[in-house]
């Protein structure tokens, strides 16, 4: 038994116990149920299991998110404070508090949790008679700034105060963490100076060195066949624009706390400016909150001094935690000390949570180069978004985001966000609608023990933004050339009057990360000379760091032309051009599938996936063996599977679909079902920023200096297929 729960651990990415021992008031050695963690359990070196003392291995028990955990004690380390992961020894000038139920703490640490509400032991769970309570100037006498800056009365004297707690209430309420209700300010401009340097990262061997002198962005241009005889029209001929934005010329974005990984070099990159909404509803008590916990402890540790973060926690109300603080050494223990204090209660309002992330970032008086929102929650908005009832969707999604960071808005504010649907219970449609009004991705996590890894692979292209406001411009050489169509999924594109001009409005792109687009002309008949220039590509961009423009427009390597002989045989078809219509197809069936099923037709909803993945199976691309229109295949199977009938398409189909049609339309990574099933789907959109992050979180215990055992591959985080 034991081995099996060795093993059980690390495939977790957990190897910590799961155990809440008895409270005082318990005079039963009864165990509670083994999904419940504790609040600190994830973030706290005490949770690894050479610190863990089991007592009887048990037989494993279903939790209640479906992850199946022993039950056996836990002994938290004498040595390492659980809540900010440093040593905690007597005489380093840190009063240590020992609580009633035995665990000790450094007294800052405790009474900042303490301060957030928690009135539990962050260890055991045992409810407290006596907590600690920080006198407010012991605050700057510790030389810690304080999260909510308040007017105190100036004391030098370091209180230690245990203050007696009142008798529990019976109200339903009585959980309700005093966090939701202290004051907050009118307007949040409250935020941290930015650092205007840009931000000094860490790199290792995880990161592929590359040259200072590749800072542009790569634009290569395929049309569908080399030539087309004079005599000869060719109506909707396809040509395909492929960009790649330029690997970071600073270096990759991985932070590195541990001793023990390998040498590090100093590089630069944009900072962030980040906003984690998270859901701390009722329905995330045990081990999802606990894996949020660890999830954002992994985010926090990664984010650099010159970043900011801003943590809003919301239920049936929304509250600040903390205002954008940049990520230094203490920025970044307060963060974790905040999160860690997180409780679940209530229910779920993400309209209002969403409403206070937005007005952190309209409100601020500094801005950093890249600015985003991460949202997650496990259920449906009670509170804003109407049900009809019955079977019929849900309606009113628009009022979930503020207008104020709509994509489209006309505010001029650019704050995606990216949006994690955790379990089988929350709402994908309305969280694919948030992401797609704002311009981020959605994601459906569908294993509770992925949650890292793809917060993982979100900052990882954040933290690697080296294109901003990409504007691609398509013009037509040829005088008796038109425009017909742009196929740029969600991407704004358009086309002038006259149909010779047309532009695409991309945005961010991350290190190396690959767009294509593909447009359409009718080729008339022209005897007049061998060769026909067809299209020209410029790109208009912004450098992140510098904040200066490029202008992109070479003239022979942007343009394309084709021969134009007396005859021409037959010709091989682009691969790269069947590729990406291939792509383009499928996210076509898909989206064609989706709005089948919620007419409730799930018979023609399979079907025409089954068509799709035919049509593609004949291919020359597919025929070659290419990985893409492999991976395409698999795709559309998988969905056909999460189609078999309603309650399989309501229980998971639903968001896995929709998590595909937002990666193929932002041609972006999405994490998407249990990323722990090595029977993965092949996705195209993952770049090598994303892949290291992916790697770190699935190879490191958090808080710790060993790295883990590896896992096999992740299901949503595989390589790019490249181009054959």
């Amino acid at each position: 038994m034991g081995s099996k729960w060795r093993k059980a651990k690390l495939a977790l990415g957990l190897n910590m116990c799961a155990y809440v021992p008895r409270t005082l008031e318990d005079s039963s050695p009864s165990v509670e149920p083994a999904g419940r963690f504790s609040d600190a359990d994830l973030l706290s070196p005490a949770a690894r299991s050479s610190d863990c003392l089991l007592e009887m291995p048990t037989t494993p028990t279903e939790s209640s998110s479906g992850l199946r955990l022993s039950k056996h004690s836990i002994k938290s380390s004498k040595k390492t404070c659980p809540i900010c992961l440093t040593t905690m020894k007597p005489g380093q000038g840190h009063a240590i508090f020992t609580a009633e139920c035995s665990h000790s703490f450094h007294f800052h640490c405790i009474t900042s949790s303490v301060k957030h509400g928690n009135q539990i032991c962050p260890i055991c769970r045992a409810k407290w008679k006596e907590i600690p309570f920080q006198s407010p100037a012991s605050d700057l006498n510790h030389g810690r700034a304080r999260i909510n800056q308040v007017a105190w009365p100036h004391d030098d004297a370091l209180m230690t105060v245990l203050r007696r707690l009142p008798p529990p209430r019976t109200d339903v309420n009585r959980h309700i963490s005093s966090l939701f209700h202290a004051p907050e300010p009118g307007v949040f401009d409250d935020d941290e100076l930015v650092d205007h340097q840009p931000e000094i990262i860490e790199t290792s061997s995880f990161t592929k060195d590359v040259d200072d002198h590749s800072g542009a962005i790569e634009v290569k241009i395929y049309p569908e066949v080399s030539a087309v005889s004079k005599s000869v029209s060719h109506n909707n001929f396809t040509i395909l624009i492929h960009l790649k934005a330029p690997p970071s010329s600073r270096g990759q974005n991985c932070r590195i706390n541990q001793p023990n990984f390998p040498p590090i070099s100093q590089n630069s990159r944009a900072s962030v400016d980040l906003v984690t909404v998270l859901d701390v509803s009722g329905s995330m008590a045990g081990t999802k909150l606990a894996l949020l916990k660890r999830a954002m402890g992994f985010v926090i540790q990664h984010l650099g001094p010159s970043d900011r973060l801003s943590v809003i926690a919301f239920s049936s109300t929304a509250r600040r935690l903390f205002p954008l603080r940049r990520m230094t050494e203490t920025g970044r223990q307060e963060a974790l000390q905040a999160v860690n204090g997180l409780i679940s209660n209530g229910g779920t309002n993400i309209a209002e949570g969403l409403k206070k992330g937005a007005k952190v970032m309209v409100d601020r008086k500094w801005k950093n180069p890249v600015s985003s929102i991460i949202l997650l929650s496990d259920g449906q908005d009670t509170y804003t978004v109407s049900s009809p009832g019955g079977a019929h969707p849900r309606t009113g999604y628009q009022s979930l985001l503020p207008f104020s960071i709509h994509r489209n808005g006309g505010t001029g504010l650019h704050i995606p966000v990216h949006v994690f649907g955790f379990g089988a219970d929350h709402d994908a449609a309305a969280m694919h609608s948030i992401s797609e009004t704002s311009g981020g991705t959605f994601s459906f996590i569908e294993a509770e023990s992925v949650i890292q890894d793809a917060f993982a692979q979100c900052i990882g292209g954040l933290l690697s933004v080296v294109v901003q406001e990409l504007q691609v411009r398509v013009e037509c050489v040829h005088p008796r050339l038109q425009l017909g169509s742009i196929k740029a999924g969600s991407y704004k594109s358009n086309v002038m009057s006259d149909a010779r001009i047309g532009f695409i409005d991309v945005g961010d792109l991350y290190a190396e990360e690959e767009r294509d687009f593909l447009v359409t002309l009718d080729i008339p008949v022209d005897g007049s000379s061998n060769e026909m220039s067809l299209l020209k590509v410029k790109c208009v961009y912004r450098d992140p760091i510098t904040k200066e423009s490029a202008n992109l427009e070479e003239e022979e390597a942007n343009e394309v032309k084709i021969d134009r002989p007396e005859v021409t045989g037959q010709l091989p078809v682009s691969m790269e051009v069947n590729r990406q219509q291939n792509r383009l197809r499928a996210a076509e069936a898909i989206a064609e599938a989706r709005a089948a099923a919620e007419r409730d037709d799930l018979a023609a909803a399979v079907s025409v996936l089954e068509c799709c993945r035919k049509v593609l199976s004949e291919t020359v691309s597919a025929q070659a063996g290419d990985q893409l229109c492999v991976a395409l295949g698999a795709e559309l199977k998988e969905m056909q599977e999460r189609m078999a009938n309603r309650r399989v398409y309501e229980a998971s189909g639903r968001a896995y679909v929709l998590s595909g049609l937002s990666s193929h339309s932002w041609q972006r990574a999405t994490a998407r079902g249990d990323s722990t099933d090595s029977t993965s789907l092949v996705q195209a959109y993952q770049t090598p920023s994303m892949v290291n992050m992916v790697t770190r979180s699935q190879t490191m215990f958090f808080g710790s200096s060993s790295p883990r055992p590896s896992l096999r591959p992740a299901r949503s985080f595989p390589a790019r297929p490249q181009p054959r």
